[in-house]
């Protein structure tokens, strides 16, 4: 189906594109800056029903991504201004009102709540988007956060207490198993020899 076009129609298209083209170059050579404003903003009807929203997808995408490299101080700080909050509002507060009252944005809230319920420095009740964070009893904090993040190491230490080699449950003080016992065993025999 691809024909060859006659030289002279394939001349007569170039000419009349060239044309064209520099009708349009003198158009715009021939307005006002001012006319060129007016026409990209407003863009007339046909252009602005064209035009996508890209623009304000790409910003919002660029204010996303990774925060920058927090120190300890920068986290404790935020903690301290969760605390003193959470001791203004006796009732407890959800994550998003903590947010919203101290300004923090969505990703510089988990940590610091993280690392203040691991302290001990207030509590949360509740489950998901119901979860609530106040002090304990009451407004007298029971421990502050450490500088040097051990309240953490703490947290993980407890929370290994209950496991044994591999990460399987550890037995308990009147369970032993074969394996055990065998060796026991053997080794009781070869002590008595």
């Amino acid at each position: 189906m691809s024909e060859v076009m006659p030289t002279s129609l394939r001349s007569r298209l170039n000419e009349l594109a060239s044309t064209f083209a520099s009708s349009v170059v003198d158009a715009i050579r021939g307005s006002s800056v001012d006319e060129l404003l007016e026409e990209s903003s407003d863009g007339g009807s046909r252009s602005a029903s064209r035009a996508p929203a890209r623009p304000l997808a790409a910003k919002g995408r660029r204010r996303g991504g990774r925060l920058p490299r927090r120190s300890e101080d920068d986290i404790a700080n935020v903690i301290e201004r969760i605390v003193g909050l959470l001791r203004q509002n006796s009732g407890g507060l959800r994550a998003e009102q903590i947010r919203e009252k101290l300004g923090l944005i969505a990703k510089e809230l988990p940590r610091p709540l993280k690392e203040g319920l691991e302290a001990g420095r207030f509590r949360k009740s509740g489950q998901k988007r119901a979860t609530t964070y106040s002090i304990k009893g009451g407004g007298a904090g029971k421990g502050r956060a450490a500088p040097d993040g051990s309240g953490r190491k703490k947290a993980k230490a407890k929370a290994a207490r209950g496991r044994g080699k591999r990460n399987r449950p550890a037995e308990k003080p009147g369970e032993r198993s074969t394996e055990k016992r065998d060796v026991e065993a053997t080794n009781g025999s070869a002590q008595a020899s």
